[in-house]
């Protein structure tokens, strides 16, 4: 999950200056989990508001989600529920050293 520094609920709440850099550490954060997940795609997406499904409407945030060719199974889909194959302590630590060298 990407979130600017500044309070933001909507896009037109930053600057063009705050978007660029909201960008550019979205592209970070997708280069690093591919560097640390050999992620082979991402869905990025944004929901602005309740009613388009934010879980925290009053922050604007981006999520970026590594993907796999053939991951989609009954986990997301019928029980909403993910596996990552290893220790989120352990790929925090990872990701946080690619960011910290990038």
């Amino acid at each position: 999950m990407v979130v600017p520094y500044k309070a933001a609920v909507d896009l037109n709440d930053l600057t063009d200056e705050e978007m660029a850099d909201l960008m550019r550490l979205t592209r970070r954060c997708q280069n690093a989990l591919r560097q640390a997940m050999n992620a082979q795609g991402f869905n990025v997406g944004i929901n602005l508001g309740k009613a388009a499904g934010a879980g925290i409407a009053e922050h604007l945030h981006i999520h970026v989600v590594p993907r796999w060719g053939g991951d989609t199974n009954f986990m997301p889909v019928i029980a909403r529920a993910t596996v990552v194959p290893q220790a989120l302590s352990e790929l925090a630590a990872k990701l946080r050293g690619i960011l910290a060298r990038s």
